[in-house]
């Protein structure tokens, strides 16, 4: 007997049919239950019990119709051999017939059903269709699971989802047309607890689609099967490829550059790496593939995309400056990716040098050196004098063996975009780690979703190659396009092949950005869902002016809480929001919040891509004001500053009775004489107020575009100097909506 208590997915176990099946059958009888996971009540119970006891009565009587026609038959077939027929025979038609009218009663009424249009069925030819594209094939069959209803064999079309490994449980959500919800509570009931935004490993989102009645298959990238196999036979050593990452200023490039015996850095502005360089090595004891990034951007990009090429991380530290906000996010990242870290501790040679100071800095993030008995191997070098280089490169070198690296440089050509960018008079060049087989001039070749033949093949020294192979990074010309970092790079066996597969890929990605409804997490929408109960906490991103401020603000935010929900930094740091700190609010659906800091024009790019919320304040009890309103639901409508234009000051001219005016060059947007302005330095905003003039050559101008020159004069500030950054926004009010 049924129990008042239980939920009516339960009740659907209890008499061996699907949730949904459940359902059905009860709002037939007029109740309104919300989901399968509601309490099942006495009267939904009874109703469902009685509906069963009919059901089995009639089985019954079907059963002993069907045994009377038998022994009907049987008596028929007995007479028929002898003289006459019995009045059985008669009763055996009459019987006949009414079992075939039975029979076309039922067919009809379910070729009606199947006329009905069903709006599931309707999303699973969608999805059927985009299973197609995404490079599906054949027509397998699966075994239903455990509540999709009674066993049977069913099309993977039809109830077969594409998937990817740590895919979020709202991404699983949207795959199962279900509410988040749904699944939590799922989960819940399992065992198990989980936020919206969590990512799932493969076993817990087969476990879910199963409960549902789905079968899962692990998402293939389109042209996968445009990949040569490996042969045994035919796999060689390859050199290690390792990222040098760490705190800006510690010596990341000036390391690699007395490693490279050339002045990498003379070539840089500022001293400081400003572009993604992939270099080979060549060395005694073998060869080594260096990747050498700005910041943490393109390891965080490609991460994100899924893409593993690193084999090695070489942390750089200084001897005399210790563990920076950089050096701690690239130890979090490293080891993300799984790889051994190499610890080198760079600038020995200074007098305030202290090597045994951050070896006892660095167990506090699980760093431990070998000779205190751990497993890091951490090494004393100095990039100024070459102290220590060589053991270092023997440690990679060692660790690399211990590795054992190998692949097949017979296969096409298969690696990964480390770097891409549109060159006046070149086009798009892209460089490319090659991971696996060879690439020569004139392969048809696919980098994410642009195509092309290889025109030009180079090293990074710009020296011609003849040929790519493993573990080689090259800079390619001839795609059609700009791929991203972290793109997968396929050689293929023409272009016509090549130009299938980035259609497809294509239609995807429109497909993918299509189904971003809910999008990133913002604070007018936290408190809608809280509601929903999609989220537990709220993620923060905080960068300020200075430091004392992020301490304030990291402090004063994170005790904010409410029964339902609390606010959570998983990051802080000084300085203008950078590209990096969007990528991680990107992955970690974060929101980031700038105090007094300006956002940097590619950071402000990709914001927009990705949908990540930013919000600028210039006053601490503001900030903490609206997120508590956030979290409540008592927001005001947002007010947000979309920049509209970006002028750069050249130079500056003093006019008696003026003040000065600045001459200024248009680069990104327009300025209109009526904009808001703000004066930006070195990453930080100095002024905001309007202008007071806007001149082209000797006439005003209302408005001036992006490309033209312009002299531009701001009421009540004349402290301009050459470098400063005139942004021109516009506020924007927006209601939030419950």
């Amino acid at each position: 007997m049924a129990q008042n208590s239980q939920r009516i997915h339960q009740l659907a176990k209890e008499y061996k049919i699907s949730s949904a099946a459940m359902l059905k059958i009860i709002r037939e009888f007029g109740f309104e239950p919300k989901s399968h996971m509601s309490v099942a009540t006495p009267e939904m119970v009874a109703a469902v019990q009685k509906k069963f006891a009919e059901q089995k009565q009639e089985a019954k009587k079907e059963m002993e119709h069907r045994e009377q026609v038998r022994e009907a038959v049987s008596k028929t077939t007995a007479k028929i051999g002898g003289i006459t027929v019995s009045d059985s025979t008669s009763s055996v038609a009459r019987l006949m017939r009414k079992s075939e009218k039975k029979q076309k009663r039922k067919e009809r009424r379910r070729k009606k059903e199947r006329r009905t249009v069903d709006k599931t069925e309707v999303a699973k030819s969608f999805k059927a269709t985009m299973a197609g594209l995404t490079g599906v094939k054949g027509r397998k069959k699966y075994r239903r699971g455990q509540s999709g209803g009674s066993d049977g064999e069913f099309d993977n079309l039809e109830n077969v989802i594409q998937v990817n490994e740590f895919m979020s449980l709202a991404e699983l959500a949207k795959l199962l047309d279900r509410k988040p919800a749904e699944l939590i509570a799922k989960l819940f009931e399992l065992g198990m607890m989980a936020t919206i935004n969590q990512r799932l490993d493969m076993d817990t989102i087969e476990m879910l689609a199963a409960e549902f009645g789905f079968e899962v298959r692990q998402m293939v990238e389109i042209g996968e099967d445009a990949r040569q196999d490996e042969k045994e036979h035919n796999l060689r050593k390859r050199a290690p490829v390792v990222t040098v990452m760490g705190h800006v200023d510690h010596g990341k490039t000036s390391l690699l550059d007395f490693i490279r015996k050339t002045n990498v850095v003379g070539g840089e502005a500022g001293a400081i790496t400003q572009h993604i360089g992939a270099y080979m090595v060549k060395l005694e004891g073998g060869e080594i593939s260096f990747l050498d990034t700005p910041g943490h951007e393109a390891f965080t990009a490609m991460r994100a995309r899924g893409a593993h090429l690193t084999d090695i991380v070489v942390l750089v530290v200084a001897a005399d400056d210790g563990i920076r906000p950089q050096t701690v996010e690239a130890i979090d990242h490293a080891r993300a990716a799984g790889v051994p870290i190499i610890v080198a501790i760079n600038k020995i040679d200074k007098p305030t040098a202290d090597p045994e100071s951050i070896r006892s800095k660095l167990t506090e993030h699980n760093l431990v050196s070998e000779e205190w008995g751990g497993k890091t191997i951490m090494v004393d070098v100095s990039a100024k004098t070459g102290e220590g280089i060589d053991k270092l490169l023997e440690m990679i070198l060692l660790q690399a063996e211990v590795l054992d690296l190998k692949a097949d440089p017979e296969i096409r050509g298969q690696g990964t975009v480390v770097d891409a960018r549109l060159e006046k008079g070149r086009g798009p060049v892209i460089t490319v780690l090659f991971q696996k087989g060879n690439c020569r001039v004139g392969d048809s070749v696919v980098a994410g979703t642009v195509s092309g033949r290889v025109r030009t093949l180079t090293d990074d020294r710009d020296q011609t190659l003849e040929v790519a192979t493993p573990s080689v990074p090259a800079q390619i010309t001839g795609l059609n396009g700009v791929p991203q970092a972290g793109d997968s790079f396929i050689v293929v066996k023409n272009d016509q092949e090549a130009k299938e597969i980035t259609v497809k890929r294509n239609q995807v990605k429109r497909e993918q950005e299509a189904r971003r409804t809910h999008g990133r997490t913002t604070l007018d929408k936290v408190f809608d869902r809280i509601k929903e109960g999609q989220i537990k906490e709220v993620r923060l991103i905080i960068k300020g002016d200075v430091d004392g401020s992020v301490e304030v603000l990291s402090d004063t935010l994170g005790r904010i809480a409410t029964d339902e929900v609390k606010a959570s930094i998983i990051h802080s740091g000084v300085g203008a929001v950078t590209e990096s700190d969007v990528l991680l609010a990107s992955v970690s659906d974060a929101i980031i919040i700038g105090f007094q800091v300006n956002v940097e024009p590619r950071a402000r790019e990709i914001s927009r891509r990705e949908q990540v919320d930013i919000r600028l304040y210039d006053v601490i009890y503001e900030v903490e004001e609206d997120v508590r309103k956030a979290l409540e639901g008592l927001l005001a409508p947002s007010v947000t500053e979309n920049l509209v234009g970006a002028a750069e000051v050249r130079n500056l001219f003093k006019v008696p009775k003026v003040g000065v005016i600045a001459g200024s060059y248009v680069r990104e947007g327009r300025i209109n004489r009526k904009d808001r302005i703000q004066v930006v330095r070195d990453g930080k905003i100095v002024f905001t107020g309007v202008l007071a003039s806007l001149k082209r050559f000797k006439d005003d101008a209302r408005e001036v575009k992006e490309g033209f020159e312009c002299g531009i004069g701001i009421e009540n500030f004349n402290d301009l100097k050459v470098g400063d950054v005139i942004e021109a926004y516009e506020i924007v009010e927006t209601a939030r909506t419950l």
